[in-house]
C-alpha cells in the first residue's frame, strides 16, 4: 500500500507496533465478551424483560431531591 514510511517504521521500533498490540487485545476481549455474552443469547432466553409488560413506573426512574440539607 505504502512505499515507504520513514517514521512510522522508526516508531514501530522505538515504541512497538501498537495498532497490532491495540487490534490483539480488542480481539482477546471480544472473545471473552462472546463467552461471557453466549448463554444471554441462547433461545429462550428474555432479552431486557421484552416478553412482560410495560408500564410507566417500571424501569429506572430519577427522584428529584428538594431543596435545603440533604440526610446523611
Amino acid at each position: 500500500m505504502f512505499k515507504e514510511s520513514p517514521i512510522y517504521d522508526r516508531l514501530i521500533t522505538e515504541r512497538g507496533d501498537v495498532p497490532a498490540q491495540v487490534r490483539s487485545e480488542a480481539e482477546r476481549v471480544n472473545r471473552e465478551l462472546e463467552l461471557v455474552m453466549g448463554p444471554l443469547q441462547s433461545p429462550g432466553h428474555s432479552q431486557g424483560g421484552h416478553d412482560r409488560q410495560q408500564s410507566p413506573g417500571n424501569g429506572w426512574q430519577r427522584t428529584a431531591l428538594l431543596p435545603g440539607p440533604r440526610p446523611h
